[in-house]
């Protein structure tokens, strides 16, 4: 009996401890906050909206709005030539509606002394880090271990940057901009900001709705292309919240519709390929060797077999990209696309952007045009991650020129894609909630976890075979070496070993015994 419990208990605590040290950097369960955490009243003082930013040239990216408009007069995309904005008429809405847009994103910490806590909520997303179901009482316990071994890390890249991510800054400057868009064109609405993982959170941005009475709603996530551990996870989390309160949710008082990707938006192409064009502006009239790299944030590889659209979304999209890049160009620009942040023992999504530099730098290339796909604001993962950590292995590998393409911030082209973007939403019937769910998830249910005993089932069941196998041998070897079963001390099934007891007579006959005593 104590060599069953100390067995057990082994394996309790190895795949505790093999789930702490398996982290994920990307993105539904409930989420369940840090008891310390302080509530938005108390964080002013302490914690400012905006980290000031520190990097080279950051402020020029976050601050291009003039330099951006001038690029666009002179740069005029096909869907601008073709598409006006839409107005009041072209819309079902009705004198008197209250509109509401609901900007759905990651979040991010304001400064260092959130990190730690930022990352127990991300971890504490069962998207993120998904238990078997045994297991699943420890999902926050695993999740404070996971955050308290990589704040160090994570402090310091957040440090690098400014101490802080910028991502609800830029977020809310993206609002201001879309409302006074929407304002001139006769639609008075207002942007909520709902974060995933930190402030403002998801469930504050609703209270909200609710309160102002809004009754048009278009929910609007801020990821282009659709993906199970982002889009998916805030829809999911909405979802819970809409069936907690389903009266409050009553179509007839609060008409809500998802826009669940827009990664063909020809405004999100356009605004894409035009911050492209001018970072290979130096290299039209030259034939100078230049290559575009887009990085986009991986996911593990059995999402996608879980039926994510994620990677089919993100090759169709670098793809329509690069067709409006080289569209009249005097030349055309050659492309690849590589996937970073992953984390963890699982396979994620292939090739690795670090593995992808090297490569390059190995072939010769000397010049590069990097662009952040998956992002539409810059954060740490663009700062940090690209403009450091990328940069600098770039340089090892032998590439001189590292260019990189800023994020989409508020780009006025990219201003007019999120008009564009919610006009069309208010004009087309209403995608719900839990419809978005069935349509991209096929079931609401979370798709099994990638990592399992075993890593994967098909290993589980050679491992389980295995298994079989060395036992059975370590039987037949003991009986063989011995001539007999040996007599032991202690608990045994008929006084014998339980290795040989499973091979003798005495030992079936013990079995069948204490059977019949409890069927009796």
């Amino acid at each position: 009996m104590s060599m069953t419990f100390s067995t057990r208990g082994a394996v309790l605590f190895a795949c505790i401890s093999c789930s702490m040290a398996f982290s994920v950097g990307g993105f539904s369960g409930t989420l369940r906050r840090a008891s310390q955490l302080r509530p938005p009243s108390q964080r002013s003082a302490t914690s400012p909206l905006a980290p000031k930013m520190q990097l080279q040239g950051l402020k020029e990216m976050m601050g291009s709005s003039s330099s951006s408009s001038s690029s666009a007069s002179t740069y005029k995309p096909v869907w601008k030539n073709e598409w006006a904005p839409s107005s009041v008429k072209d819309t079902t809405l009705r004198s008197g509606d209250k509109v509401g847009i609901l900007f759905l994103n990651l979040g991010g910490p304001e400064n260092l002394e959130e990190v730690e806590d930022f990352l127990f909520n991300l971890f504490n997303d069962e998207d993120i880090i998904r238990l078997p179901n045994p297991l699943k009482p420890l999902q926050g316990f695993i999740a404070r271990g996971i955050a308290s071994r990589r704040a160090p890390g994570s402090r310091h890249a957040y440090e690098s940057i400014g101490g802080g991510s910028p991502i609800v800054k830029l977020t809310s400057e993206q609002g201001d901009k879309l409302e006074d868009k929407l304002s001139g064109l006769g639609v008075d609405a207002k942007v909520y900001i709902g974060m995933r993982y930190w402030y403002p959170f998801t469930e504050e941005a609703v209270d909200k709705i609710l309160e102002d009475g809004v009754n048009r709603l278009v929910i609007l996530p801020l990821y282009p292309q659709y993906s199970i551990s982002t889009t998916g996870s805030s829809i999911r989390l909405l979802d819970q919240i809409i069936n907690q309160s389903p009266r409050s949710w009553d179509p007839r008082k609060i008409d809500h519709t998802v826009v669940p990707d827009w990664y063909d938006h020809p405004g999100y192409l356009s605004t894409q390929a035009k911050l492209i064009r001018e970072q290979l502006a130096g290299y039209e009239d030259n034939n100078e060797e230049v290559k575009v790299m887009f990085s986009a944030h991986g996911v593990p590889e059995s999402y996608v077999k879980a039926g994510d659209p994620y990677k089919e979304q993100i090759e169709r999209c670098a793809e329509m990209i690069m067709d409006e890049v080289n569209r009249d160009s005097k030349r055309r620009f050659d492309y690849t696309l590589c996937f970073q942040s992953r984390v963890g023992p699982v396979k994620w999504l292939e090739p690795y952007t670090d593995d992808v530099l090297q490569d390059l730098g190995k072939a010769g290339l000397k010049n590069l045009v990097v662009v952040p796909l998956s992002f539409v604001s810059e954060h740490v993962e663009t700062l940090e991650e690209i403009d450091q950590e990328y940069r600098e292995v770039a340089e090892e590998a032998g590439i001189d020129n590292f260019m990189r393409v800023p994020a989409l911030n508020s780009d006025p082209l990219f201003i007019d894609t999120l008009v564009d973007l919610t006009m069309t939403a208010l004009k087309k019937p209403a995608l719900r909630v839990g419809e978005t769910l069935d349509l991209y998830q096929k079931s609401k249910s979370l798709p099994g976890y990638p990592w399992e005993f075993g890593v994967t089932r098909a290993a589980e069941e050679v491992n389980g075979r295995l298994a079989m196998l060395g036992i059975a041998s370590l039987a037949v070897a003991q009986v063989w070496k011995s001539g007999h079963c040996p007599s032991i001390d202690g608990p045994a099934l008929a006084g014998k070993e339980p290795f040989c007891a499973a091979l003798s007579r005495d030992g079936w006959s013990w079995l069948f015994g204490a059977l019949d005593m409890v069927q009796m």
